[in-house]
Protein backbone atom coordinates (compact mmCIF):
# COMPACT_ATOMS: atom_id res chain seq x y z
CA UNK A 1 0.00 0.00 0.00
CA UNK A 2 1.44 3.26 -1.08
CA UNK A 3 1.74 6.03 1.42
CA UNK A 4 -0.96 8.74 1.06
CA UNK A 5 0.55 11.78 0.05
CA UNK A 6 1.43 14.99 2.09
CA UNK A 7 3.07 18.53 1.78
CA UNK A 8 5.29 20.23 3.92
CA UNK A 9 5.26 24.42 4.06
CA UNK A 10 6.25 27.69 5.66
CA UNK A 11 3.13 29.31 7.32
CA UNK A 12 2.25 32.79 8.62
CA UNK A 13 1.26 32.72 12.19
CA UNK A 14 -1.78 34.78 12.03
CA UNK A 15 -3.53 33.41 8.95
CA UNK A 16 -2.31 29.71 9.84
CA UNK A 17 -3.69 29.97 13.61
CA UNK A 18 -6.41 28.17 12.78
CA UNK A 19 -4.34 25.42 11.34
CA UNK A 20 -1.88 25.85 14.07
CA UNK A 21 -4.71 25.18 16.74
CA UNK A 22 -6.55 22.09 15.31
CA UNK A 23 -3.07 20.52 15.56
CA UNK A 24 -1.63 21.40 18.50
CA UNK A 25 -4.35 21.59 20.41
CA UNK A 26 -5.64 18.52 19.34
CA UNK A 27 -2.23 16.30 20.03
CA UNK A 28 -0.91 18.34 23.59
CA UNK A 29 -4.15 19.68 25.16
CA UNK A 30 -6.83 17.00 24.27
CA UNK A 31 -4.30 13.63 23.99
CA UNK A 32 -1.42 14.54 26.41
CA UNK A 33 -3.11 16.78 28.87
CA UNK A 34 -0.92 19.42 28.76
CA UNK A 35 -2.80 22.97 29.67
CA UNK A 36 -4.39 25.08 27.07
CA UNK A 37 -2.59 28.35 28.97
CA UNK A 38 0.72 26.39 28.64
CA UNK A 39 0.31 25.63 25.01
CA UNK A 40 0.18 28.78 23.80
CA UNK A 41 2.83 31.53 24.83
CA UNK A 42 4.61 34.85 23.40
CA UNK A 43 7.16 33.42 21.17
CA UNK A 44 4.18 32.14 18.76
CA UNK A 45 3.90 35.09 16.75
CA UNK A 46 7.83 35.42 16.42
CA UNK A 47 8.42 32.03 15.36
CA UNK A 48 8.78 30.33 12.23
CA UNK A 49 5.87 27.58 11.60
CA UNK A 50 5.71 24.80 8.91
CA UNK A 51 2.46 23.26 8.48
CA UNK A 52 2.01 19.97 6.91
CA UNK A 53 -1.61 19.15 5.18
CA UNK A 54 -2.67 16.06 3.33
CA UNK A 55 -3.97 15.80 -0.10
CA UNK A 56 -7.24 17.81 0.58
CA UNK A 57 -5.33 20.60 1.64
CA UNK A 58 -6.32 19.72 6.04
CA UNK A 59 -3.38 20.39 8.22
CA UNK A 60 -2.13 17.15 9.73
CA UNK A 61 1.13 18.25 11.58
CA UNK A 62 2.78 21.45 13.00
CA UNK A 63 6.24 22.71 13.92
CA UNK A 64 7.93 26.08 15.07
CA UNK A 65 11.50 27.10 14.87
CA UNK A 66 11.70 29.99 17.47
CA UNK A 67 14.21 33.19 17.64
CA UNK A 68 15.73 31.42 20.19
CA UNK A 69 17.35 28.68 17.88
CA UNK A 70 14.89 25.88 19.19
CA UNK A 71 12.51 23.64 17.63
CA UNK A 72 9.47 22.70 19.41
CA UNK A 73 5.63 22.24 19.33
CA UNK A 74 6.56 19.46 16.63
CA UNK A 75 2.95 17.54 16.45
CA UNK A 76 1.37 15.11 14.08
CA UNK A 77 -2.26 13.89 14.44
CA UNK A 78 -2.25 9.97 15.00
CA UNK A 79 -3.64 9.01 12.23
CA UNK A 80 -0.56 10.02 10.08
CA UNK A 81 2.37 9.22 12.64
CA UNK A 82 4.95 6.78 11.54
CA UNK A 83 4.32 8.40 7.52
CA UNK A 84 7.28 10.34 7.73
CA UNK A 85 5.37 13.69 8.57
CA UNK A 86 7.63 14.45 11.33
CA UNK A 87 10.75 13.78 9.49
CA UNK A 88 9.97 16.43 6.33
CA UNK A 89 8.94 18.95 8.79
CA UNK A 90 12.22 18.12 10.96
CA UNK A 91 14.05 18.49 7.99
CA UNK A 92 12.05 21.73 6.85
CA UNK A 93 12.94 23.37 9.94
CA UNK A 94 16.31 22.50 9.85
CA UNK A 95 16.81 23.96 6.49
CA UNK A 96 15.20 27.18 7.55
CA UNK A 97 17.63 27.38 10.75
CA UNK A 98 20.75 26.81 8.35
CA UNK A 99 19.18 29.74 5.81
CA UNK A 100 19.58 31.57 8.93
CA UNK A 101 22.80 31.07 9.29
CA UNK A 102 22.69 29.14 12.85
CA UNK A 103 25.88 27.41 13.89
CA UNK A 104 23.73 25.57 16.83
CA UNK A 105 20.07 24.73 17.21
CA UNK A 106 18.57 22.69 20.40
CA UNK A 107 14.92 21.38 21.39
CA UNK A 108 13.51 19.79 24.50
CA UNK A 109 12.42 16.32 23.13
CA UNK A 110 9.96 14.30 24.82
CA UNK A 111 11.28 10.90 25.99
CA UNK A 112 9.31 9.21 23.79
CA UNK A 113 10.61 10.99 20.62
CA UNK A 114 13.94 10.56 21.75
CA UNK A 115 15.02 8.43 19.28
CA UNK A 116 13.64 10.80 16.11
CA UNK A 117 15.36 13.41 17.10
CA UNK A 118 18.58 11.17 17.22
CA UNK A 119 17.67 10.15 13.97
CA UNK A 120 18.47 13.14 12.12
CA UNK A 121 22.02 14.22 14.13
CA UNK A 122 20.15 15.44 17.42
CA UNK A 123 22.40 14.73 20.83
CA UNK A 124 20.97 14.50 24.52
CA UNK A 125 22.37 16.96 26.48
CA UNK A 126 21.87 17.08 30.60
CA UNK A 127 19.60 15.11 32.42
CA UNK A 128 15.76 14.25 31.94
CA UNK A 129 13.40 16.53 33.50
CA UNK A 130 9.69 17.57 33.52
CA UNK A 131 7.58 20.21 31.29
CA UNK A 132 4.20 20.32 32.02
CA UNK A 133 3.90 16.79 33.52
CA UNK A 134 5.66 15.07 30.75
CA UNK A 135 9.57 13.64 30.48
CA UNK A 136 11.65 15.55 28.39
CA UNK A 137 15.74 15.61 27.33
CA UNK A 138 17.58 18.81 26.30
CA UNK A 139 19.29 18.01 22.66
CA UNK A 140 21.35 19.55 20.50
CA UNK A 141 22.45 19.76 17.06
CA UNK A 142 25.60 21.37 15.56
CA UNK A 143 24.25 21.86 11.52
CA UNK A 144 26.73 21.56 9.03
CA UNK A 145 29.71 20.99 11.98
CA UNK A 146 31.10 18.46 13.97
CA UNK A 147 28.67 17.09 16.79
CA UNK A 148 30.61 16.06 19.98
CA UNK A 149 30.05 13.14 21.56
CA UNK A 150 30.65 13.03 25.67
CA UNK A 151 28.21 10.40 27.21
CA UNK A 152 26.92 7.43 26.67
CA UNK A 153 23.47 8.70 25.84
CA UNK A 154 25.10 10.24 23.69
CA UNK A 155 26.66 8.17 21.94
CA UNK A 156 23.61 5.63 21.37
CA UNK A 157 21.61 8.66 20.09
CA UNK A 158 25.05 8.86 17.83
CA UNK A 159 24.51 5.88 16.59
CA UNK A 160 20.73 5.97 15.50
CA UNK A 161 21.81 8.54 13.40
CA UNK A 162 24.60 6.81 11.50
CA UNK A 163 22.11 3.52 11.02
CA UNK A 164 19.04 5.30 10.21
CA UNK A 165 21.40 7.54 7.51
CA UNK A 166 22.61 4.09 6.06
CA UNK A 167 21.26 3.52 2.35
CA UNK A 168 22.57 -0.38 2.20
CA UNK A 169 25.31 -1.09 3.88
CA UNK A 170 27.42 0.04 7.49
CA UNK A 171 30.75 -0.79 8.65
CA UNK A 172 31.42 -0.82 12.84
CA UNK A 173 35.22 -0.89 13.89
CA UNK A 174 34.66 -2.36 17.83
CA UNK A 175 36.63 -3.73 20.25
CA UNK A 176 34.32 -6.36 21.53
CA UNK A 177 31.09 -4.97 20.57
CA UNK A 178 30.74 -2.06 23.06
CA UNK A 179 28.94 -3.01 26.29
CA UNK A 180 25.97 0.07 26.84
CA UNK A 181 26.59 0.65 22.77
CA UNK A 182 25.84 -1.98 20.89
CA UNK A 183 23.66 -4.16 23.13
CA UNK A 184 21.30 -1.17 24.45
CA UNK A 185 17.52 -2.00 22.95
CA UNK A 186 17.54 1.22 20.48
CA UNK A 187 20.85 0.47 18.78
CA UNK A 188 20.20 -3.29 18.36
CA UNK A 189 16.28 -2.38 16.99
CA UNK A 190 17.89 0.31 14.69
CA UNK A 191 20.29 -2.57 13.23
CA UNK A 192 17.39 -5.21 12.88
CA UNK A 193 15.38 -2.50 10.98
CA UNK A 194 18.59 -1.78 8.74
CA UNK A 195 19.18 -5.72 7.99
CA UNK A 196 15.82 -6.42 7.42
CA UNK A 197 15.19 -3.88 4.73
CA UNK A 198 18.03 -5.33 2.92
CA UNK A 199 20.93 -3.69 4.12
CA UNK A 200 24.30 -5.17 5.11
CA UNK A 201 26.41 -4.41 8.19
CA UNK A 202 30.01 -5.40 8.11
CA UNK A 203 31.58 -6.19 11.87
CA UNK A 204 35.44 -5.96 12.85
CA UNK A 205 36.63 -6.86 16.38
CA UNK A 206 39.57 -7.26 17.89
CA UNK A 207 38.23 -9.63 20.82
CA UNK A 208 35.26 -11.93 19.26
CA UNK A 209 35.96 -13.66 22.94
CA UNK A 210 34.30 -11.80 24.84
CA UNK A 211 30.85 -10.76 23.33
CA UNK A 212 30.96 -14.83 22.67
CA UNK A 213 30.87 -15.27 26.28
CA UNK A 214 28.58 -12.23 27.05
CA UNK A 215 25.71 -13.87 24.59
CA UNK A 216 26.30 -10.16 23.24
CA UNK A 217 22.15 -9.57 22.03
CA UNK A 218 23.95 -8.67 18.17
CA UNK A 219 25.19 -11.81 17.73
CA UNK A 220 22.06 -13.07 18.65
CA UNK A 221 20.70 -11.16 16.15
CA UNK A 222 23.07 -11.72 13.45
CA UNK A 223 22.82 -15.59 13.60
CA UNK A 224 18.66 -14.63 12.89
CA UNK A 225 19.99 -12.57 10.16
CA UNK A 226 22.92 -14.26 8.58
CA UNK A 227 22.63 -12.61 5.28
CA UNK A 228 22.73 -9.46 6.44
CA UNK A 229 25.44 -9.60 9.12
CA UNK A 230 29.24 -10.78 8.88
CA UNK A 231 31.62 -10.69 11.81
CA UNK A 232 35.15 -10.69 11.44
CA UNK A 233 38.09 -10.88 14.01
CA UNK A 234 41.34 -9.08 13.63
CA UNK A 235 44.41 -10.91 13.75
CA UNK A 236 47.79 -9.20 12.23
CA UNK A 237 49.33 -7.63 15.18
CA UNK A 238 49.67 -3.61 13.24
CA UNK A 239 45.95 -4.04 13.22
CA UNK A 240 45.41 -5.08 16.53
CA UNK A 241 47.40 -1.76 17.43
CA UNK A 242 44.63 0.58 16.17
CA UNK A 243 43.19 2.14 19.75
CA UNK A 244 39.98 3.54 17.82
CA UNK A 245 36.54 2.20 17.05
CA UNK A 246 33.97 3.79 14.80
CA UNK A 247 30.77 3.48 12.65
CA UNK A 248 30.41 4.73 9.21
CA UNK A 249 27.54 4.32 6.70
CA UNK A 250 27.46 4.17 2.83
CA UNK A 251 26.70 7.88 2.51
CA UNK A 252 27.66 10.49 4.74
CA UNK A 253 27.26 9.66 8.66
CA UNK A 254 29.97 8.52 10.78
CA UNK A 255 30.67 8.73 14.48
CA UNK A 256 34.03 7.86 15.52
CA UNK A 257 36.17 7.55 18.83
CA UNK A 258 39.53 8.21 19.22
CA UNK A 259 40.32 5.41 22.05
CA UNK A 260 38.09 2.44 21.09
CA UNK A 261 36.95 1.73 25.24
CA UNK A 262 35.28 4.94 25.64
CA UNK A 263 31.72 6.48 24.91
CA UNK A 264 33.19 10.18 24.22
CA UNK A 265 34.11 10.97 19.81
CA UNK A 266 32.14 13.09 17.48
CA UNK A 267 29.66 12.68 14.92
CA UNK A 268 28.75 14.20 12.13
CA UNK A 269 25.99 12.76 9.44
CA UNK A 270 26.63 14.87 6.65
CA UNK A 271 30.37 14.21 6.21
CA UNK A 272 30.94 12.08 3.00
CA UNK A 273 34.82 12.85 2.97
CA UNK A 274 35.24 11.86 6.45
CA UNK A 275 32.52 8.54 6.05
CA UNK A 276 34.12 7.54 2.81
CA UNK A 277 37.74 7.87 4.62
CA UNK A 278 37.07 5.98 7.50
CA UNK A 279 35.00 3.00 4.81
CA UNK A 280 38.66 3.19 3.14
CA UNK A 281 40.66 2.54 6.58
CA UNK A 282 38.03 -0.25 7.30
CA UNK A 283 38.26 -2.62 4.09
CA UNK A 284 41.67 -3.16 3.91
CA UNK A 285 41.49 -4.87 7.48
CA UNK A 286 38.56 -6.61 6.85
CA UNK A 287 40.32 -8.25 4.14
CA UNK A 288 43.22 -9.43 6.48
CA UNK A 289 40.77 -10.18 8.93
CA UNK A 290 39.21 -14.02 9.70
CA UNK A 291 35.72 -14.60 9.50
CA UNK A 292 34.46 -15.44 13.11
CA UNK A 293 32.67 -18.65 12.77
CA UNK A 294 32.34 -19.67 16.11
CA UNK A 295 29.47 -16.82 16.09
CA UNK A 296 27.48 -19.60 13.69
CA UNK A 297 27.71 -22.11 15.98
CA UNK A 298 26.58 -20.03 19.25
CA UNK A 299 23.04 -21.33 20.70
CA UNK A 300 20.02 -18.61 20.40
Amino acid sequence: MSTPAFTVEGIDYQAGLPDLRRVRETVFVHEQGVPLALEWDELDPQCHHVVARDSGGEAIGTGRLTPKRTIGRMAVLSDWRGRGVGDAMLRALLEQARANGWHEVSLHAQASAIDFYARHGFLPVGERFEEAGIEHQSMRLLPGAVNPVETRDAAVAAMLGVIAGARRQLVIYSRELDPGLLDAPAVVTALRRLATAGGEIRVLLQDPAEPQRALAPLIGLAQRLPSAFAFRAIEEPTDRSYASAYVANDLRGYYFRPLGHRFDGETRLDASGRARQLRATFDPVWQRARPCTEYRALGL
